[in-house]
């Protein structure tokens, strides 16, 4: 049975308790980023899904998070304004995290089941709060096997 994520708390930009659910009818891509690491050009590759398909209902949701190779020690202010300023970045990045917080204690549980190995990896979330696939960070986001997660997930 697949993994459900829309009871999971987080925090939105200004720390205030949101959850995934609120997001309900939404496909997401729930990725770990990181202002400083070989992975961060990624950003525009995220930024080119959520123009592609956030009309259709999907969302990048990033969480900025310092747990490997200390890649992102800015504060979000500080983060957000590089990812906009470098990369044009809309989507939305809620408060850091740690890896052994919400919402990565839920989304590790889901198969393949296991901890985060490194920055930018990504899960997909249906329409419904299942988490349906997850991305090594070595996948780009706008690469055709993720494109393909996507429109299938909002074709159902």
């Amino acid at each position: 049975m697949a993994v459900n994520v829309s009871d999971v708390e987080v925090r939105d930009a200004q720390g205030e308790p949101k959850r995934l659910g609120d997001w309900a009818g939404q496909v997401l891509l729930v990725v770990n980023v990181a202002s400083r690491c070989g992975f961060t050009r990624q950003y525009a590759g995220l930024q080119a899904l959520q123009e592609s398909y956030g009309g259709q209902g999907f969302t990048v949701l990033g969480f900025p998070c310092n747990d490997f190779g200390a890649q992102e020690p800015g504060t979000l202010p500080e983060i957000q304004a590089f990812c906009s300023s470098t990369y044009g970045a809309t989507f939305p990045l809620l408060d850091k995290v740690s890896m052994a917080e919400e919402p990565y204690t839920s989304l590790t549980t889901a198969e393949p089941a296991g901890p985060v190995a490194w920055n930018f990896e990504k899960f997909l979330v249906g329409k419904d709060g299942a988490v349906l696939a997850r991305f090594k960070s070595g996948v780009e986001p706008d690469g055709a096997e993720i494109k393909a997660a996507i429109e299938a997930a909002l074709a159902a």
